[in-house]
């Protein structure tokens, strides 16, 4: 019984410390480093580098018009910011509404073979010596380059990770109210991180890097965007976070529609831990390594196991010890999972209450890493997903 209540014990350590214990040592961590440290000095702006916009794009016809006029209402001068479009086998009218801007460059092949592909090889037509990433469904604020620009006057800093933000939220359910809830707390991590070291990778709605420091991704890649960031932080540049660039997306349509979405990121997150395994080297890495397995190893690998592991092993331990503390624990347990339960049922209803779809999508999410795992052994994944469809 005492190999019982040490593999509890641990499963509850480990899960408390991936939601809430390295928030908690993050944040003490960021406030002993600032309180000791010199403050960061404010940066001003030389001259402006030419920059690139770099988009990758299938069958997004729908989105043409809203992303460039996005795109041109941008505070950058126009003859320093290139927009280059990377349509990937797009069939739809993508390509003819580009064609309507005469500074859009469009890279367009045929076959279909997934946005890291595509991204590959558009890449090798990029010049400017600051390239950023942004999604086609994706709006960015009006300052965003100049300020992504700004974090790059630091010579330490290879990649800018901006902020995500969930729009459509007066309409939202179980996926816009889960998403959006996780997001505000995700981009605190974010911003703690890039405070005490280095933020651990970017979203590929917005981010930025060094021309420089690209390197061909496999084209199989899951999470080109993760994968990206990450090798630059192995040569030693920080990943500075920058909440003042941010890109507005809607939440997915339905709970079924960010599933998919859910599943690709687990796949790619089991992906990326085995291709960026010499981070896991605490010697080499240091603080990287340790933002690194906190914010994101974790949660991608032991984390969803041990947390439902907890359940038959807390049941076994008040069978064998009956009152106590470990009662206390199946009781919270129990109406963590029936709140999840019920705020599934409230979406199948389409009655919204956020309280209860934090338990519900915590539960989504960690149970997706699972299916994630299945679809990484049984596909291997070839790059190419199927598109989430958002609510308008």
């Amino acid at each position: 019984m005492k190999t019982i209540e040490t593999l509890f014990w641990t499963c509850l350590i480990v899960v408390f410390y991936t939601y809430l214990g390295y928030g908690i040592v993050l944040y003490l961590m960021v406030k002993v480093k600032e309180a000791f440290g010199k403050p960061r000095s404010k940066i001003l702006l030389g001259e402006l580098p030419e920059v690139t916009l770099f988009i990758t794009a299938y069958n997004e016809e729908t989105v043409v018009k809203e992303k460039m006029a996005n795109c041109e209402a941008l505070d950058y001068p126009e003859r320093k910011l290139k927009i280059v479009w990377v349509t990937d086998g797009s069939n739809d009218g993508t390509n003819e509404l580009l064609k309507a801007y005469p500074r859009v460059r469009i890279i367009y092949q045929p076959e279909r073979q997934g946005k890291t592909a595509a991204l590959n090889r558009g890449m090798e037509y990029v010049m400017s010596p600051i390239v950023v990433f942004t999604d086609a469904n994706t709006m960015i604020n009006r300052e965003a380059i100049r300020e992504i620009v700004r974090e790059f006057t630091d010579k330490n800093v290879g990649c800018v990770a901006g902020e995500k933000r969930i729009a459509c939220k007066e309409k939202d359910g179980a996926a816009g109210g889960g998403e959006g809830l996780y997001w505000k707390y995700e981009s605190a991590l974010k911003s703690l991180d890039s405070r005490l070291y280095s933020a651990v990778g970017a979203a590929g709605e917005l981010f930025a890097i060094r021309l420089g420091l690209f390197e061909s991704m496999e084209k199989n890649t899951l999470l080109d965007d993760f994968i990206l960031s990450l090798r630059i932080a192995q040569k030693g540049y920080k990943i500075a976070y920058c909440d003042r660039a941010y890109a507005i997306e809607c939440a997915s349509d339905n709970m079924k529609e960010e599933e998919k979405r859910k599943v690709r990121i687990a796949a790619g997150g089991l992906q990326s831990i085995w291709r960026l395994r010499s981070l896991l080297n605490i010697f080499r890495y240091r603080m990287l390594c340790f933002q690194y397995i906190s914010h994101r190893v974790l949660r991608w690998s032991v984390t969803p196991l041990c947390l439902f592991l907890m359940l038959p092993l807390n049941i076994i331990l008040v069978m064998a010890y009956g009152d106590g503390l470990y009662l206390i624990f199946l009781i919270l347990q129990g109406i963590f999972y029936l709140s999840g339960m019920w705020g599934y049922y409230l979406s199948t209803r389409q009655i919204k209450n956020k309280v209860l779809f934090i338990p519900y999508y915590f539960l989504f999410m960690n149970v997706n890493v699972i299916k994630g795992a299945l679809y990484l052994k049984n596909k291997k994944g070839n790059g190419v997903w199927e598109k989430v469809n958002r609510a308008s």
